[in-house]
């Protein structure tokens, strides 16, 4: 593994901006891919079903969508490079826990552990 100076990093065209903005997405990507895969079991767990409880998992799912697609955007703006391939994992994401959360609401609530 390669060690490489603030300055080399400057040289180079590459600064600590831009390996922190290309970080930053990633790990809040991981953190919203692991969450956005959880919503199946989160909504099978839903307490009785009710108006309020529907709105706080659709809210969610919601934030989750509105802050990958953040990430996206801003990852085209910083590193168009990695861009694309990070579009191509949330479209996989969606394509995934999406089918599995339509599922998960025609299910009835899970009443036992």
């Amino acid at each position: 593994m390669q060690v490489v100076s603030a300055a080399q990093a400057t040289d180079s065209g590459w600064t600590w901006a831009q390996t922190a903005g290309l970080i930053v997405p990633c790990i809040a990507l991981l953190g919203a891919f692991l969450t956005y895969l959880e919503m199946p079991y989160r909504i099978r767990r839903r307490p009785e079903p009710s108006s309020a409880v529907r709105q706080q998992l659709t809210d969610e799912v919601s934030s989750l969508l509105a802050r990958m697609a953040f990430h996206q955007a801003w990852l085209q703006i910083e590193a168009a490079t990695v861009a694309g391939p990070y579009a191509s994992l949330v479209s996989t994401a969606r394509a995934e826990a999406g089918a599995q959360v339509s599922l998960a609401w025609q299910q009835p609530p899970i009443t036992r552990a």
